[in-house]
Parts: C-alpha cells; structure tokens; sequence
C-alpha cells in the first residue's frame, strides 16, 4: 500500500473528519470580539510536572538556554503559587483552574471540567484540534476530560501516552506498518490497543476503509518519526514531547498539552534531576523551532510552560530534593508565557497562581472557564 503526501492526507481528513477526529463536533464557536482580534489561534501548554525548583531553571541559566531565550521574548511569572504539594492534583489542578485537593497515589477523573472540555464546547472544536501527551502512568489519562454533567469524555482531548505507544511492543508493529501484509493476530490486538489510544469516542470513518487504513499509516508514520528510539534521563519525557511536536506539525490542533514528569527522579539524584531538566529544555527548543519553522503556526502559536509545584529548598540524605519543606522553593514556581499577543521581555514578580492557567487558555482561544477558580494572569497583554 502506497503512502500518503500529506495534502492528500489533510484532503482526505477534511472531507470525511479522519480516523483521530472521532468526537462529534461542539456548539457553534463562542468567540469574543477580543479573541477574534488577537493573533493567537493556538496553544501549547507544557506542565513541567515532576516538581521542578526555579532555583534550578530560570536561578541556573545554563540549565534551560532555550527556555531562557524564551522568557527574554515573553513574560515570565516568577512566583506562581501552587495549588498543594501532591503530583496528581498539582498537576490537575493546572487543567482544571481548581486546587484539586487528591492524594499522591488516586487514579480517578476529577468531578470539574478541564480546558480541553471548555475550549471544545465553546468553540466547537473536533477531537483533532484538542490533544494531550504525557510521559507515561495511568494517572495522567485522567487530565483529558472530568466528570462534570454539562462536559465530560464527549469534549475530552484526545490522549496520546508516550511509553504506552513507543514501547518495544508497539515499536514491532509500527515498523511493520508501512509493509502491505497481514499482521499475526498478536499484532493486530496490539494494534487494536494502540488504535484505541490513539482516538475517544465513537468512530466517525472516513468514505472507506480502504482510506482510513491509508490515513492511520500515514499519522503514525508520522507521529513516530524517530521517537521510539530516544533514551536517556528524560526518555519518557522526551518521547511525549516528540510526540507534541509531530502533532503540532502534522495537525496544527488548537490546543496541545504536554505532561512531564520525569524530574520526580530529583527524591534520589539531585545530578539526574539536573539532567533532565537540561534534556526536557532542550526537547523543548525542538518543539518551538518546529513551530518556527512552520509559517502556519510562527505568529499565530502561544506557548506556556509551568511546574506543577517546585522542590525543598535543601538537599536530603540521599543528596536529592524531595517535595514536603513548605519553602518558598517548593510552593512557588515559574510560569513562562511566550507568543505574538504577549509583552516582550516582561518579568512579573507579583505573586500569581497555578490555576490561573487554565482560564488565560480559554481567553486566549475565545473559550470561558466558567468554573474555574483562577483568573487570567495579569500583565499578559503588549
């Protein structure tokens, strides 16, 4: 089976939604006057979960080149308050714009709706405008979409897992994908998974089957250009940023989200904590040079990047940092906002909060989060 040019592929996933567009669309658009007028018509949002000290990105330079030259291009919150102190609900609470109070080990959706769901219900988005990848864990699968009457899985992202794809299993079947024969039946359940993974809800298929095979060969030839191999420190991190900067490139969606995590390794080795951190700057700098690059996406792509909560302000025992101090180090992190709407070179040290993240999304994209706690950050704007 041949491959697909990419206009051909983009023509075909406009006429029939695509095999990844499987949601049924929203409501008309509700977008404000002030929306319209901005430049911004796309956002990715890197939670930099993990926990990750200030101290040891913007107070360390030479640690984050990449993000340093962006804060020097846009406005950098210096002390962004954390929701509370536990991976699971820090990191959801960036999504939800809610302090989501929820033990370190719960593996549940939240009752409140997430940006994914306000953005896809007020501005109609499909699937394909919508996604999240995360660096590995059952936990994060549950960022997509909360259980709140009014939004819920119909609005979710679209959920792509770094390690669940790019695993020595999966790799065996991708690699076979390009080759027009028929897979063994323990392939093709892998397969199945792996199609499952790649999309929510129902299917809305394209005029054939024929052509949605087409399609799904060429995306996932796409998305794992390269990927599987990456190792190091930061591989699962590494992997769902990959993975963001080919959906950013292939898709164009309006909103991309991205969720680290492999700086949790800092409780044993402030060295590899380090490293990871200088390993993810740099997968970041890949991931705005594409959107550089791309003349579609350069002046038209927001991008924010904030932790969930930082580290203690001392090393432990084991000459690593946990996460329990109380410090200034640990619940205040940086939040970087870079993109064509925004101020140039602009330092806020006024004190601000996590959650307001999810609602400066929703302005920027047109959207409302109606039940967020947070506001939009202040001195965004140029």
């Amino acid at each position: 089976m041949g491959h697909l040019h990419r206009r051909e592929f983009l023509g075909l996933a406009a006429a029939g939604a695509g095999v990844l567009a499987l949601n049924a669309r929203g409501a008309a658009p509700v977008a404000s006057s002030t929306s319209a007028a901005r430049k911004t018509k796309r956002v990715v949002l890197v939670a930099f979960a993990g926990g990750v000290r200030t101290r040891d990105t913007f107070g360390t330079p030479e640690n984050v080149p990449n993000l340093k030259k962006l804060a020097d291009e846009g406005v950098l919150y210096t002390r962004a308050r954390t929701a509370n102190l536990g991976h699971f609900g820090a990191a959801l609470s960036i999504f939800t714009g809610i302090a989501e109070q929820r033990g370190i080990r719960e593996n549940a959706r939240g009752p409140y709706p997430t940006l994914f769901e306000y953005a896809r219900k007020d501005l109609g988005l499909a699937a394909n405008d919508v996604w999240i990848t995360t660096s590995g864990g059952a936990q994060q699968v549950n960022y997509a979409y909360g259980l709140h009457a009014e939004y819920g899985a119909e609005y979710g992202a679209n959920t792509l897992d770094g390690e669940g794809i790019f695993n020595k299993e999966f790799k065996r079947v991708l690699d076979a994908l390009g080759r027009p024969r028929e897979l063994p039946k323990d392939e093709e359940a892998v397969l199945k998974k792996l199609r499952a993974s790649l999309a929510q809800g129902g299917a809305a298929g394209l005029n054939s089957a024929e052509s949605a095979a087409q399609v799904e060969r060429y995306i996932l030839q796409e998305l794992t250009r390269g990927t599987a191999d990456l190792t190091g420190a930061n591989a699962g991190d590494a992997k769902a940023l990959r993975l963001a900067r080919n959906l950013v490139s292939l898709f164009k969606p309006k909103l991309t989200a991205v969720v680290l995590q492999d700086a949790d390794t800092a409780h044993g080795s402030y060295n590899g904590y380090a490293e990871v951190i200088r390993r993810n700057d740099a997968a970041l700098g890949e991931l705005v040079q594409a959107v550089r690059a791309d003349p579609e996406l350069a002046n038209s792509t927001a991008l924010i990047v904030v932790p969930e909560f930082g580290r203690d302000r001392d090393l432990n025992s084991r000459r690593g940092l946990d996460h329990g101090d109380g410090s200034e180090d640990l619940s205040n992190v940086a939040c970087l906002c870079w993109g064509p709407d925004f101020k140039r070179g602009e330092v806020v040290k006024d004190e601000v909060q996590v959650v307001d993240v999810t609602p400066t999304v929703c302005e920027l994209l047109g959207a409302r989060a109606k039940l967020a706690k947070g506001k939009r950050l202040p001195g965004l704007f140029g």
